[in-house]
């Protein structure tokens, strides 16, 4: 069976404090940080033993997860593994970037955001070009908001031309449409963000190739859908996998939409769906 796994733990806490964000420098007790660390090695073994399966596994943390050791170091075995096609996790890219040379880089991908204000411009954007270097899939992206437009045109003359920049539209912000063309001159792609998708009834890929996992091991369709399918490690979710429309009124996260199945965004990143990356643009050395 082939299988989309988004897994989310119980980290929560971020190094930055970004005014749109509710988890923003929240910091973690010792314990809950225990806690996600023993989740994410139990959650780690479960995919590596799935050796019948061909997995796709996609970190969402709410918080940063590349700052703590157990993420990289999972992130990294689990790219070694044949049955796993791809292991990405969306990042802040504030981490140290050498444990990347221990991964493998034909499986192992990033999804990066650059948060203005939140560090030096010039860091990140020698960080961007440092997993160039490496050989490491990335795409880099930004907050669609009025304010981040200056720094968004700079990064997109100053990434190297393979790395796809992508802009996520601000949540309950409404963009006119001179300000939607100045986003789409950036990310050809912005006009599937700008909006909503209505997604009430519609076939979804979610809940039958596609699962969310939390730190406890239940299983949901996606992480916006609480309704539970079972759980990952006594495989009582399997039973419940089927083709089954979205019950929700609209999707509005790339996270979610990008598997609606009345949308093209599987064709448009073919091979690169967790990781962000279109499939006409083809990574490579800068």
């Amino acid at each position: 069976m082939d299988l989309t796994v988004l897994y989310r733990g119980l980290l929560a806490s971020c190094d930055y404090d970004c005014p749109y964000c509710p988890f923003a420098k929240r910091r973690d007790s010792p314990d809950r940080l225990r806690a996600d660390r023993a989740a994410l090695d139990r959650f780690a073994a479960w995919a590596a033993a799935q050796t019948g399966d061909r997995l796709s596994l996609l970190f969402t943390p709410w918080g940063e997860g590349l700052v703590r050791s157990w993420y990289r170091r999972t992130l990294a075995e689990l790219s070694h593994l044949p049955h796993i096609r791809r292991v990405a996790i969306q990042t802040n890219l504030s981490c140290r970037t050498d444990w990347l040379d221990t991964a493998d880089r034909d499986t192992l991908a990033l999804w990066c955001t650059y948060h203005p204000g939140q560090t030096p411009y010039d860091r990140f954007l020698t960080k961007c070009h440092d997993l160039a270097r490496r050989g490491v899939r990335y795409s880099v992206g930004v907050v669609g908001l009025p304010e981040h437009l200056p720094a968004a045109r700079r990064l997109r003359a100053d990434l190297p031309d393979h790395v796809y920049l992508w802009v996520n539209a601000a949540e309950g912000h409404t963009y006119e449409d001179t300000e939607a063309e100045d986003w789409t001159a950036l990310d050809a792609l912005f006009p599937y963000s700008r909006a909503p998708h209505a997604s009430a009834g519609l076939p979804c890929r979610t809940g039958e190739s596609v699962i969310s996992v939390d730190g406890e091991g239940t299983v949901r369709r996606c992480h916006f859908v609480r309704a539970e399918l079972g759980n990952l490690y006594d495989g009582s979710y399997r039973a419940a996998l089927r083709p089954r429309p979205c019950p929700l009124t609209v999707c509005d996260c790339h996270i979610g939409y990008v598997h609606l199945e009345t949308l093209p965004l599987y064709d448009v990143f073919a091979g690169g769906v967790l990781e962000r990356i279109p499939a006409a643009v083809r990574p490579g050395r800068t």
